[in-house]
């Protein structure tokens, strides 16, 4: 047997002293400076820099890299458990060197940049002296890369980029854009001519691109070959998203837990009705399952590959928005009026449920895939009868079982006696 649902020991204390790190200094950070990793004030940087060395100090600094890669190499597994417990607090995946966007250009950066390339853009993001987003959907087309517009045209030494992205996440604040264009991946620099972000929305933004012209080196991996390399980032992207959902709904199940405990209604703590009982308990399978499902699939990603293991990812991708959203929603509701404001974590966790699962892909894309790769297991059956029509298989099992009756004359008789088929 090679079943095993314990954590090795010695990573055990990693994550214990991760805990220990996040409540005691990643929170208290969070609160009195939001988004620390990017305030520009030295001294406040100086403390970030402190703190993640902090991290370097106990080898968890960009754990998601693959040792060939030049992370850590502790593989998916170890992220899954590592992430349970930074994805409880907003600004620990950065003091981790571990935060979206930015993790998965990093990935493809390693994979397929030249080493010109690593130095200019892949060292300072690993460093967090640039920060990058990733510029692959489209108004028109969503993620569906065969109605991409946005091209770019090869003009002397220089590659001349047009068109449209939108939901580009944290476009407006990054140094670098991961460009995805109908004939490759470009890296632009946000300063470059021609990029015009769009005022609306805010945070996930809508960037045209008017005659942006980059060097001939801005190419990342081989013309033509943008769709490996999303499907390299985006792979890697849908399980950390889970890993970290995982988190999130832990963080909800204990505040609906806590509040059960803490408020009466008609004479009894609502923690003893049975609608609030049937809540919590639906919520607490819900999230076991989820969590063993991430794990496991962690677990084949490092065991295989990302591409053999793609039903899994899907399948966890889609899964983890519906328990999130099931979660949340349960917690919002014992919480009662306060759980819809925004004094609590509840409200933003229930809002951006419906948000996950449009993410890195539509959750409706992501169950045809799943049925389709299943459905290439199976044959279908000879004949108008399923596999399992019962009287066929009872005729099956007498003609099995007719050696067996012939040598043995008494046992043929009782079985003759209590078939209803055969009487």
């Amino acid at each position: 047997m090679a079943w095993n649902f314990s954590t090795d020991p010695q990573y055990q204390r990693k994550l214990d002293w991760v805990e220990r790190f996040c409540q005691e200094k990643v929170e208290p950070l969070d609160y009195v400076f939001p988004h620390a990793v990017r305030w520009p004030d030295p001294v406040v940087k100086a403390y970030v820099r402190e703190l993640q060395q902090e991290v370097k100090d106990q080898g968890l600094w960009a754990i998601f890299l693959d040792r060939e890669l030049g992370g850590p190499g502790f593989g998916q597994l170890r992220l899954a458990l590592l992430n349970e417990v930074i994805g409880r607090y907003a600004g620990a995946p950065s003091m981790f060197g571990a935060s979206a966007p930015d993790t998965g250009n990093i990935e493809i950066l390693a994979a397929y940049g030249t080493e010109d390339q690593k130095k200019r853009w892949l060292e300072p993001l690993l460093n967090q002296d640039m920060f990058s987003a990733f510029s692959m959907t489209e108004p028109q087309g969503g993620s569906d890369p065969s109605l991409f517009k946005t091209h770019a045209v090869p003009d002397g030494d220089e590659w001349v980029i047009n068109g449209e992205k939108w939901f580009t996440s944290a476009g407006r604040i990054a140094d670098l854009l991961f460009v995805m264009c109908t004939n490759g991946m470009f890296v632009v620099p946000r300063a470059t001519p021609g990029v015009e972000i769009m005022p609306e929305p805010r945070n996930h933004n809508h960037i045209v691109y008017r005659d942006v012209r980059v060097p001939l080196d801005h190419l990342l991996g081989p013309e033509n070959g943008a769709r490996v390399l999303a499907q390299r980032r985006l792979g890697g992207g849908r399980i950390h998203h889970a890993m970290r959902t995982i988190a999130q709904c832990k963080l909800a199940f204990d505040m609906m837990c806590e509040r059960a405990l803490s408020r009466e209604s008609h004479g009894k703590i609502i923690g003893e009705h049975q609608m609030v009982q049937e809540k919590i308990a639906e919520s607490y399978a819900a999230i076991k399952m989820l969590r063993l499902f991430v794990l496991e699939t962690a677990w084949k990603i490092d065991q295989t590959s990302t591409l053999q293991a793609r039903t899994d990812i899907a399948a966890v991708k889609f899964t983890m928005a519906k328990v999130l959203r099931e979660v949340s929603y349960n917690a919002l509701h014992i919480l009662g009026s306060l759980g819809t404001t925004d004094l609590t974590p509840i409200q933003a966790m229930y809002a951006s449920a419906p948000a996950m699962g449009i993410a890195d892909g539509v959750d409706e894309v992501h169950k045809a895939t799943v049925a389709r790769r299943v459905l290439k297991g199976y044959r279908p059956h000879e004949g108008y009868w399923p596999t399992e029509y019962i009287p066929a298989k009872r005729e099956e099992a007498w003609r099995r079982m007719r050696p067996v009756l012939d040598a043995r004359p008494d046992l043929a008789r009782v079985a003759e006696e209590h078939s209803p088929a055969r009487r």
